[in-house]
């Protein structure tokens, strides 16, 4: 069909040729990024992309208990990484060389909507990675509308005349015309689900809609939990579950109080520094560890602590509650 200007007026492949290009090379790149430019597959080793996941844990929507099976077996979440990172290069690489465009578009639906329900919360400034969630999605069901024309692999084959292209299932996985007859009510439908799930987790996670704006990675939060007294020492656990991803709380102080707020003991950021494998029990991947001057809990970090005490023992029974001490001045209580 041709307008009165004689141009064709079928080729969206063609005028999403940007899209798919920079879409492509955002899911390729994380391949590029993680493997060619840097390894970041070793275990235990700054960057470990098993950690990175690890972040996503405290608030994530839905995929929750996904990620915390993850994060809690270590060998389980490196496979999963590398598999993971495989499918967004083979996806990121097809979608920008436009070959089986379509299909590909589907895996881009999926990785994005993984990002936004596993992170959608993370953004200390723009909200970022919320943005790459939902426009991926809606860039990756914009893409399998179109598919891809000139400049496309895809393409090339249809001018080749390959016998698979003129099949149906090509034209559903590949490019070509969508053998849809009428595509206006799927195109509504899926664009106001996908505005729909825009507009509920702008809200779940920021507040963005109505209300009280919130964002999550501003400043650090500490959950302190399992407050006992065993013997010579006090046990609980912490968790990390708000503040920046890009590095940990660091807890200088930790006071133990006696009903009036009096402080009976307190372990300084030296001491903290000095804590071993005794001291520290961690649950996931992300690690509360000891520093050079204080005790570093990272986004996501979960661990029982348990302390010596002895040199209090003869007031025990007086211990109420205790307070850590963030280095940002921050401070966290919990009573026994």
């Amino acid at each position: 069909m041709k307008n009165i200007i004689n141009q064709p007026t079928d080729r969206a492949g063609l005028y999403t040729l940007s899209l798919r290009m920079v879409i492509g090379w955002t899911y390729f790149s994380a391949f590029w990024r993680r493997l060619v430019l840097e390894n970041k597959f070793i275990l235990d080793e700054a960057g470990y992309i098993g950690e990175k996941f690890n972040h996503f844990l405290p608030n994530a929507l839905g995929i929750k208990p996904i990620i915390e099976y993850l994060v809690t077996h270590p060998d389980t979440l490196h496979t999963s990484m590398i598999t993971f990172t495989v499918i967004e290069a083979i996806v990121g690489l097809f979608i920008i060389l436009g070959l089986f465009t379509r299909l590909m578009s589907i895996g881009i639906f999926g990785l994005a909507l993984g990002i936004l329900l596993g992170s959608g919360w993370l953004g200390t400034t723009c909200l970022d990675e919320w943005q790459i969630g939902v426009l991926g999605i809606a860039g990756g069901f914009t893409l399998f509308l179109t598919g891809s024309d000139a400049y496309s692999l895809d393409h090339y084959f249809m001018k080749k005349k390959l016998s698979f292209t003129y099949k149906k299932w090509f034209r559903w996985l590949g490019s070509g015309t969508l053998p849809i007859q009428n595509p206006q009510p799927l195109v509504l439908v899926i664009s106001i689900f996908i505005f729909g799930l825009t507009l509920f987790t702008n809200q779940y996670f920021h507040g963005g809609v109505w209300g009280t704006l919130h964002n999550k990675s501003v400043k650090p939060k500490i959950e302190i939990s399992n407050l006992s007294l065993t013997g010579s020492h006090i046990n609980f656990e912490v968790y990390r579950t708000e503040g920046a991803d890009v590095y940990g709380s660091f807890l200088i102080g930790i006071h133990i109080m006696d009903q009036n707020g009096d402080v009976l003991k307190v372990f300084d950021q030296n001491e903290l520094s000095k804590l071993t494998s005794e001291n520290i029990k961690n649950h996931y991947v992300a690690k509360v560890k000891p520093g050079k001057h204080s005790l570093i809990i990272p986004l996501g970090a979960k661990a029982d602590l348990h302390l010596d005490i002895k040199d209090i023992i003869n007031q025990r029974d007086k211990i109420h509650s205790i307070k850590l001490i963030d280095i940002s001045g921050i401070e966290w209580i919990s009573k026994l």
